[in-house]
């Protein structure tokens, strides 16, 4: 069997997904266009050896509908010939995208295939593809007494793990002091693709500290929830929780075969692969048997990863992964995560390929491990493997 290989992966700078943000003004198929169309320039690579783009999006309405993978692509000048499709898996649907694109490799289907995800939540709000209605409705008989949103299970996390307030907001400060220094240090260059003159990640914040957390208030403490949950301390914030993001994301992946004959240098193979349901409650608990998964499919143990990217959609969740695996917390997020760097919830996970594969490569490191909550209680989890 083949390896899939990642030749190379690139993303855009973080925009704050709002009216006046930095990529506010561009059609989000134009940002996953300008990131698709550089991947293949860096190595002078034909488009039409493409097998098929697989495109992670999760608010498929507006300028983002009918398959905005085969919109960007052409919008890029790929040729018609080229195929693509859109899939959601929430907020690790750029991950799904990875996987899918390297399983299709290891099966033999693909040859070269790009992986890749976008979203403009300035552009297409969040929920805006429910269009005032309740996808969950069937659902009620199930769970009669409702599902919530995301938000509102990070406080149920938050309370199950007995995580305080300070314990967020300092992992918060953490998030954006760790972004900022390896910003400093040109840490990401390597990885950011210029569009409209953008170069740097709008949402982090340099100056963040716990004392200015501590007078953010609660976010999602409606007076009703209150009722229903008297066990919560309600302490999730916009200040620990990841903000509305613009951007895109894109990973050029191939068998090593094909590689080799391009003359094109892997830079890391995928290695093993998880998906997981979870409750849909505690949606954002799928972190915790993806990752056991994972690890027994990879024959490791968590002490062999070098570096894990557990996404920041809110504080509690790679608290709670941390505290769960006894993980080092110098390995967990070294480069900042979501809550500086932003969750664009297409493009991230392939956004946290992107800083894991350059992290490696800067630390000499060998296994890399990322995982991804997602809506719906589901859960994503990959291990890459570095020459």
């Amino acid at each position: 069997m083949t390896d899939a290989v990642i030749v190379d992966v690139a993303r855009t700078a973080s925009g704050k997904g709002k009216p006046g943000g930095a990529l506010a003004g561009l059609h989000p198929a134009e940002l996953l266009a300008t990131v698709l169309r550089e991947l293949l320039d860096r190595h002078e690579l034909d488009p039409a050896l493409v097998d098929d783009v697989i495109t992670g999006c999760v608010s498929q309405s507006g300028e983002q509908a009918l398959n905005i993978g085969r919109t960007a692509l052409l919008a890029a000048g790929f040729p018609e010939s080229v195929p693509a499709t859109t899939v959601d898996r929430q907020c690790g649907s750029g991950q799904q995208a990875a996987h899918f694109a390297a399983q299709g490799v290891l099966a033999g289907a693909y040859d070269v295939v790009i992986a890749c995800g976008v979203e403009s939540m300035s552009r297409v709000p969040m929920f805006s593809s429910a269009q005032g209605k309740d996808p969950h409705a069937p659902l009620a008989r199930r769970y009669p007494n409702g599902l919530v949103q995301q938000g509102v299970s990070a406080e149920l996390v938050a309370a199950r793990w007995k995580l305080s307030r300070g314990e967020l907001d300092e992992f918060a400060t953490r998030s954006h002091r760790c972004a900022a220094a390896t910003a400093a240090a040109g840490g990401f260059d390597g990885e950011i693709v210029p569009v409209g003159g953008h170069t740097v990640d709008e949402t982090v914040r340099p100056s963040t500290t716990v004392e200015g957390l501590a007078d953010l208030s609660p976010a999602f403490a409606d007076p009703s929830l209150v009722r229903r949950f008297p066990e919560i301390n309600w302490s999730v914030t916009p200040g620990n929780s990841s903000p509305l993001t613009d951007g895109a994301a894109a990973a050029l992946i191939m068998s090593a075969e094909r590689a080799d004959r391009l003359g094109l240098r892997a830079r890391a193979r995928f290695h093993s692969f998880a998906v997981v349901g979870s409750d849909p409650l505690l949606m954002l608990t799928g972190v915790l048997p993806a990752t056991e998964k994972v690890l027994a499919r990879a024959r490791l143990s968590l002490d062999d990863i070098d570096a894990y990217e557990v996404n920041e959609a809110f504080a509690p969740v790679p608290l709670m992964w941390r505290r769960e695996f006894g993980a080092d917390p110098a390995r967990l997020n070294p480069r900042g995560g979501a809550i500086a760097l932003g969750h664009p919830l297409g493009a991230s996970g392939i956004r946290l390929l992107a800083t894991l594969v350059n992290h490696l490569e800067a630390t000499g490191g060998r296994y890399g491990l990322q995982t991804m909550c997602e809506g719906g209680g589901m859960a994503n989890a990959t291990i890459i493997e570095l020459p």
